[in-house]
């Protein structure tokens, strides 16, 4: 039997029947691991496997913790784990290892996870594209000579070459989006609140001011997604602002019949796209609308340019709270990367009226988006740009020649989604001529996440795309 290729949630079924033992899923993970991570570099700070092992075999008879008892799983490492190295991708940090799990960890490993290391992220997850300088780039799985996105890259990789069957992600600027589309995979935002943040867990240090960035689950399949999304979200004391999560797989047997779906595209060519881009996403709305969806073309309905000031305005606010002391010290700022160092620069000189005209912004942006879900059940965008570039690359400095004036102007598309709060599944669209994946963003309004995983759901069962597999890695 191969367990590699099975979902989480099957996997998960056949340890809970007991036809198959966990010590049998560590060693198929381990092997594969051993396999395939040196060309991938996904999976970084693994234990020693004879440990990791013991642990399985402890599982083996142990009481069942959870639906993930027994199932291996690579942390992010912009999370905290406690006994596990956490570096932020940082050389700062490089030998970091956390007393204690945030959150997020926590409630992981509650569900019966066992942790066999962290996904690799850029420094601080700055930058769609995952490489920093403690543990290197990390390559698409689909050619190796290219990015697999980031600040999940690392997640989505070992998604995608089957070295995990479910991942933690994270996004504040498409981080858990862009990567599931470079890498064929799925990545589900989740409405803002529904994960809470872990005050104690380090930067941001905010949990009031800082709603832009949330974790969520990838996988291969919705239903992973949703499982997954269970054992993250739910209130926490000490975060503000907290969501019940109700049944967030309660939409997976719904129809995409009479469903509407409005097609931003790039927004009126705000948004520049690489060819071929627009087509693929077109291609998956059809997919839709052959199960019944009504799709619909929609014109830009608010100002691009005002939606970037107010996410670059508030972005770099919370860098600059949240990460000025290292720049204010010259020994750690002369090893912060210059994204970084960007972000922090532009927060530092920021006036009060700034970060509230940008709020004021944000705030009119959602109200015109509650409008339009009056109309629509959900509203649809490319979920990447570019197709996968050179993993040598910092990042694209143009877009069908259009020059991208910041680190992160390539990857514009994924701000209205952010910049709302609002749920939003990214879901392959499959390939390129050149044989690359990408992928679509598929958004409802606020609490609608059953919802948008249904969707989802529902176009998996018609297209499967994660099952075509990384052709050298198979």
């Amino acid at each position: 039997m191969d367990l590699l290729s099975l979902s989480a949630s099957d996997l998960s079924r056949m340890i809970a029947e007991r036809a198959v033992a966990p010590s049998e899923v560590m060693a198929a993970h381990l092997a594969r691991v051993a396999a395939v991570n040196p060309a991938i570099n996904a999976i970084v700070s693994q234990p020693d496997p004879d440990a990791l092992m013991a642990a399985a075999r402890a599982a083996d008879d142990a009481p069942r913790a959870g639906w993930l008892h027994g199932i291996p799983f690579a942390v992010k490492d912009l999370v905290a784990t406690r006994g596990l190295r956490t570096t932020w991708g940082s050389p700062v940090f490089a030998d970091h290892v956390p007393d204690a799990d945030d959150l997020l960890a926590a409630r992981l490993r509650g569900a019966g996870a066992i942790f066999t290391g962290k996904t690799n992220t850029p420094e601080w997850g700055h930058g769609s594209h995952t490489f920093n300088p403690v543990f290197g780039a990390t390559r698409n799985p689909y050619d190796r000579s290219r990015s697999a996105g980031g600040s999940s890259g690392g997640a989505a990789a070992a998604l995608a070459a089957r070295m995990v069957w479910v991942a933690d992600g994270s996004d504040m600027m498409g981080s858990l989006r862009n990567p599931a589309a470079f890498c064929n995979v799925y990545g589900f935002r989740p409405t803002w609140g529904l994960v809470p943040a872990d005050p104690a867990a380090g930067p941001p240090d905010d949990t009031f001011l800082s709603t832009l960035a949330t974790e969520g689950p990838m996988a291969r399949c919705p239903e992973d997604l949703a499982r997954l999304l269970a054992v993250m979200a739910g209130p926490a004391a000490g975060t503000p602002f907290g969501r019940a999560p109700g049944d967030v797989a309660a939409g997976l047997d719904r129809s995409a019949r009479g469903l509407r779906i409005g097609w931003l595209g790039d927004w009126g060519g705000a948004y520049a796209t690489e060819p071929g881009i627009l087509a693929q996403g077109e291609a998956a709305l059809r997919v839709l609308e052959g199960l019944g969806a009504v799709v619909e073309p929609v014109p830009p309905p608010f100002p691009a340019a005002d939606l970037w000031f107010a996410w670059t305005t508030l972005r770099a606010m919370l860098n600059a709270g949240s990460r000025g002391t290292l720049a204010a010290d010259p020994a750690t700022r002369a090893r912060l990367k210059p994204e970084t160092l960007w972000e922090i620069d532009e927060g530092a000189g920021l006036t009060a009226s700034a970060v509230f005209r940008a709020s004021a912004i944000r705030s009119r942006w959602y109200a015109r988006l509650a409008h339009l879900f009056a109309r629509f059940d959900a509203l649809a965008l490319p979920a990447a740009q570019v197709w996968p570039f050179p993993a040598d690359w910092r990042w694209p400095g143009a877009i069908a020649g259009r020059a991208m004036d910041t680190y992160h102007r390539w990857m514009e598309v994924v701000v209205p989604v952010s910049l709302a709060g609002v749920p939003c599944a990214a879901i392959p669209a499959g390939f390129g001529a050149a044989g690359l994946p990408t992928g679509l963003q598929r958004f409802g309004a606020t609490g609608t996440d059953a919802a948008v995983l249904g969707l989802a759901q529902a176009y998996h069962a018609a297209t499967g795309w994660p099952g075509r597999r990384p052709p050298a890695l198979a």
